[in-house]
């Protein structure tokens, strides 16, 4: 199986996958890691602005092209590390043709379900929240959804805008006000839901009851090439 990745949607949490892939690989040696084409695009328009507002650019057309450059290579199966990004889906995985996109959306609500979670809080983009991405795929799952309020749905995108994308510390104290807001709310699990936030939990240790969902990813990008994940 060889795996494609469409990266720079940020690039901190591309290589944060790769980070992921590699620990979570059962492997005692170099040559029994996963082969990997990573294709780091981060001039992609933002995914948020053009869900928000249709007059921005779409960045669909450059995701296609970048899967259609990584087909002609071999690759036969693709993962896109930016949560925002799998609202379209579809389109990208119909445009670039004869290719599975793992749908990490969906991964994180079949692993809450296996979790038998019946109620999960959702931090992630502006551009998430409003599509319904999740609500949708936990829905299916027959698990309610509960989102934050607007102020602290700003804490989140200061969070992913303007701390990890541009470089800065995370405002761990906001992240943690949002997390207690969403289980007053009646969340027994709270998903981490964009990949800039994935990288909070690699820098703090987190309590349990959260979810990452690019750690769901990695894992099923592990058994995608026909391993099972060390952990998840």
């Amino acid at each position: 199986m060889n795996i494609g990745i469409i990266g720079g949607l940020g690039p901190m949490a591309t290589a944060y996958l790769m980070e992921l892939v590699i620990q979570m690989t059962p492997a005692d040696c170099d040559q029994e890691h996963i082969p990997m084409l990573i294709y780091n695009i981060p001039q992609v328009p933002d995914r948020t602005a053009y869900i928000l507002d249709r007059t921005k650019e779409n960045p669909v057309p450059a995701i296609i092209q970048a899967g259609k450059e990584m087909k002609k290579l071999g690759i036969d199966t693709m993962a896109m590390p930016c949560i925002t990004a799998h609202y379209f889906h579809q389109e990208i995985e119909e445009g670039i043709g004869g290719i599975r996109l793992i749908n990490m959306v969906s991964c994180t609500a079949a692993a809450l379900s296996r979790r038998k979670i019946s109620c999960a809080g959702i931090t992630a983009t502006d551009g998430t929240i409003t599509s319904g991405l999740f609500q949708q795929a936990l829905e299916k799952e027959h698990i309610r959804s509960v989102v934050p309020e607007p102020a602290s749905q700003k804490i989140i995108m200061d969070i992913i805008y303007q701390n990890v994308k541009s470089g800065k510390p995370i405002d761990i104290e906001g992240f943690y006000s949002v997390s207690r807001e969403l289980r007053q709310k009646g969340a027994e699990a709270i998903i981490l839901g964009c990949t800039e936030l994935s990288l909070i939990k690699r820098e703090f240790p987190l309590a349990n009851g959260y979810i990452d969902a690019m750690e769901v990813l990695a894992g099923e990008i592990i058994r995608s090439a026909g391993k099972i994940p060390r952990i998840e």
